[in-house]
């Protein structure tokens, strides 16, 4: 499927920038991607062979910057490229009704969030997150809690409630690579578990890959980012992870419990 793609649009108040993958234009309207990057600031860039690969299976993936070394780290950046998904998709050929969120290590954690509470983004919520390379321990932004610590004890091992989740829950697809040595693929495993037991439906594929190999990138330790690489593993495990982003975008609703 031919791509197109459109670079550096403003988005929000704060002049964000995101780039948008797509379908070349026809008639029909697609499904809907918000795929937020990880720690470093500004990093759209690092996420482009993965949106470009989730693009080419019929969706339209919007991947916009934010600062998590902003003041309030990053939550108007957030809340603002999830506005502006909801408000302009249609002109880009995106069906805003059938939107997916996901997310990459720091972001990944964050889509988490707004899975499990429906006020996480001012009520917005996706019909399905795809969560990458996340840490559940540690809170996020938007919600200030862990994921763990939302569904009780912070461990996954008990039936302690100690936050209110979502009255509706949505998937939660969480992807880890085996050999990541940033977030030990453990977290994910304790948060399937906690999810499951709480009857929210969800699944999770193990990659081998480490951190960066997840989004088909590896780690340039002098550029001190992740940049694209063409070697088969890395490759392999990327577009893997674009198949079950476009699969939850499509077939939302599709997910094991």
């Amino acid at each position: 499927m031919n791509i197109s793609v459109i670079s550096g649009l403003a988005f929000g108040d704060s002049g964000q920038r995101l780039d948008v993958y797509g379908p070349d234009a026809d008639e029909q309207a697609h499904p809907v991607v918000l795929l937020w990057h990880g720690s470093g600031p500004d990093e759209r860039d690092v996420l482009a062979p993965l949106a470009r690969a989730t693009a080419s299976l019929g969706v339209v993936c919007f991947v916009p910057d934010w600062r998590p070394d902003a003041e309030d780290a990053g939550r108007t950046h957030l809340r603002e490229s999830a506005a502006f998904v909801q408000q302009y998709a249609a002109d880009f050929g995106g069906d805003a009704t059938r939107s997916t969120l996901a997310g990459w290590s720091r972001g990944a954690k964050i889509a988490v969030a707004v899975a499990l509470d429906a006020a996480a983004l001012d009520s917005w919520r996706p019909r399905a997150v795809v969560a990458a390379a996340g840490g559940y321990v540690t809170a996020d932004p938007l919600t200030g809690q862990g994921a763990m610590d939302r569904l009780g004890g912070g461990d996954g091992d008990t039936e302690t409630e100690t936050v209110e989740l979502a009255a509706s829950p949505i998937p939660i697809h969480l992807i880890h690579g085996t050999a990541d040595t940033i977030v030990d693929v453990d977290q994910p495993r304790r948060l399937h578990t906690a999810l499951r037991r709480r009857g929210w439906p969800t699944t999770l594929t193990e990659l081998d890959a480490d951190h960066a190999g997840v989004v088909m990138t590896v780690y340039d330790p002098e550029l001190r980012r992740c940049v694209p690489s063409d070697s088969d593993r890395v490759l392999r495990a990327g577009n893997q992870t674009a198949q079950l982003i476009a699969q939850a975008a499509i077939s939302p609703s599709s997910s094991s419990v």
